[in-house]
């Protein structure tokens, strides 16, 4: 059964991920549909950029991903689908794929043609577009090749010899503080050096936990986490809201 994933920034509260289900199932009622994440910030296609890059290495090659997020994005928006390490990817064209993906311009990439039933509205077209993917139709019957696409700068940490400032990216659920840093990246820069983390007016983190168990009940700590990114929390507590700290506030690492 070919699963088909949905990222919107849609919410729970109305009927329109109610909706967009229903036609995706009405172009092929034995899509198998698993919801990434419904409560990405409106329009932030950041976010929905960074819950992709985190799960789709999770999915069997073939899986559908639709990403509903700004999909308005001008007055005359467009919508494109391509494959990707074997797994298929429908979207707005408002640059959140090159998010993703360095190379995306080197990959054939299709402009979706709304239906012929004349229903042209966001929801018709991803359900058409993974109709013919379940289907088995070739990519370019979709619709034509795009001759260019819309692509965005990713944020990147800010590097000197003896310091990264660094960017939070999200809060999660846990209200724990994730950073654009990963691992191997801040490895390289401190090249076994001592550091010192600062964030807002607070005394700086000097060292790295493995895990929550490494610390006590409210004991601030900062660990690298399985996506590889830097996240800094208050054990069973909320770091965020008690340290004060918010998405894309930046924070500053100093190596001596």
């Amino acid at each position: 059964m070919q699963i088909v994933s949905l990222t919107t920034d849609y919410g729970t509260k109305d009927y329109y991920v109610a909706e967009l289900k229903a036609s995706i199932l009405l172009g092929k009622n034995d899509f198998s549909i698993l919801d990434i994440s419904h409560q990405i910030d409106r329009y932030d296609i950041i976010q929905a950029a960074f819950y992709l890059n985190n799960t789709i290495k999770s999915f069997p090659d073939g899986t559908i991903h639709i990403v509903a997020v700004n999909c308005n994005y001008k007055r005359k928006s467009r919508y494109i689908c391509f494959k990707k390490n074997e797994q298929y990817f429908i979207g707005p064209d408002n640059g959140v794929y090159s998010l993703i993906f360095d190379d995306l311009e080197s990959t054939d990439v299709y402009i979706v043609t709304p239906p012929e039933n004349g229903n042209s509205s966001v929801n018709a077209i991803f359900s058409h577009a993974a109709a013919y993917i379940g289907h088995g139709l070739a990519m370019d019957e979709i619709g034509p090749k795009a001759e260019n696409i819309n692509t965005k700068l990713k944020i990147q940490p800010v590097v000197t010899s003896n310091q990264i400032r660094a960017t939070i990216i999200h809060v999660d659920h846990f209200n724990n503080v994730i950073v654009n840093l990963k691992k191997e990246f801040f490895e390289r820069v401190r090249n076994n050096r001592r550091f010192e983390l600062y964030y807002k007016p607070n005394d700086p983190i000097t060292f790295l936990s493995k895990d929550y168990g490494e610390a006590g009940i409210g004991d601030i700590l900062a660990f690298f986490n399985s996506a590889g990114y830097l996240e800094i929390a208050l054990n069973m507590d909320n770091a965020a809201t008690m340290l004060n700290l918010s998405k894309n506030e930046m924070i500053q690492i100093n190596f001596y």
